[in-house]
Protein backbone atom coordinates (compact mmCIF):
# COMPACT_ATOMS: atom_id res chain seq x y z
CA UNK A 1 0.00 0.00 0.00
CA UNK A 2 1.18 3.31 -0.63
CA UNK A 3 1.01 6.43 1.82
CA UNK A 4 -1.55 7.97 0.28
CA UNK A 5 -5.65 7.52 1.25
CA UNK A 6 -8.54 8.83 -0.63
CA UNK A 7 -10.51 11.14 0.64
CA UNK A 8 -13.48 8.62 1.34
CA UNK A 9 -10.70 6.13 2.79
CA UNK A 10 -9.91 9.19 5.32
CA UNK A 11 -13.32 9.52 6.23
CA UNK A 12 -14.15 6.46 7.45
CA UNK A 13 -11.17 6.42 9.21
CA UNK A 14 -11.79 6.73 13.76
CA UNK A 15 -10.23 10.12 15.13
CA UNK A 16 -8.44 7.31 16.86
CA UNK A 17 -6.28 6.15 13.88
CA UNK A 18 -5.12 10.02 13.43
CA UNK A 19 -2.00 11.55 15.13
CA UNK A 20 -3.56 14.19 15.18
CA UNK A 21 -7.00 13.06 15.81
CA UNK A 22 -8.88 16.51 17.00
CA UNK A 23 -7.69 17.69 14.03
CA UNK A 24 -7.84 14.07 11.77
CA UNK A 25 -4.58 14.81 9.71
CA UNK A 26 -1.75 12.35 9.97
CA UNK A 27 -3.15 8.77 9.74
CA UNK A 28 -1.11 5.94 11.03
CA UNK A 29 -2.77 3.11 9.60
CA UNK A 30 0.40 1.12 8.89
CA UNK A 31 3.69 1.20 8.61
CA UNK A 32 3.90 3.38 5.13
CA UNK A 33 1.32 5.67 7.16
CA UNK A 34 4.04 6.43 10.02
CA UNK A 35 6.95 6.59 7.78
CA UNK A 36 4.86 9.41 5.97
CA UNK A 37 3.92 10.89 9.26
CA UNK A 38 7.50 10.95 10.66
CA UNK A 39 8.62 12.69 7.14
CA UNK A 40 5.72 15.58 7.13
CA UNK A 41 6.12 15.91 11.02
CA UNK A 42 8.18 19.52 10.47
CA UNK A 43 4.74 20.68 8.95
CA UNK A 44 3.15 20.07 12.33
CA UNK A 45 2.25 22.75 14.55
CA UNK A 46 4.69 23.73 16.79
CA UNK A 47 2.37 23.50 19.98
CA UNK A 48 1.24 19.83 18.70
CA UNK A 49 4.73 18.53 17.60
CA UNK A 50 4.59 16.49 21.23
CA UNK A 51 1.17 14.93 21.00
CA UNK A 52 2.01 14.06 17.10
CA UNK A 53 5.81 12.79 17.98
CA UNK A 54 4.37 10.18 20.75
CA UNK A 55 1.84 8.94 18.47
CA UNK A 56 4.15 8.57 15.66
CA UNK A 57 6.98 6.31 18.01
CA UNK A 58 3.70 4.66 19.81
CA UNK A 59 2.56 3.71 16.50
CA UNK A 60 5.74 2.90 14.90
CA UNK A 61 6.44 0.15 17.20
CA UNK A 62 3.30 -1.23 17.14
CA UNK A 63 3.69 -1.48 12.95
CA UNK A 64 7.76 -2.58 13.47
CA UNK A 65 9.11 1.14 11.91
CA UNK A 66 11.83 1.76 13.57
CA UNK A 67 12.15 5.80 13.91
CA UNK A 68 15.05 6.96 12.97
CA UNK A 69 14.28 11.00 13.16
CA UNK A 70 16.26 12.69 16.15
CA UNK A 71 13.76 15.47 16.05
CA UNK A 72 10.70 13.30 16.38
CA UNK A 73 12.03 11.19 19.15
CA UNK A 74 13.27 14.29 20.99
CA UNK A 75 9.97 15.76 21.09
CA UNK A 76 8.28 12.37 22.03
CA UNK A 77 10.45 13.03 25.24
CA UNK A 78 8.40 16.06 26.24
Amino acid sequence: MNDRLSYEEKKELPDSAFGLPERREYPLTDAAHVRAAEAYFRYCPEELKPKLARAIVQRGREFGVNVESATVLEYAEK
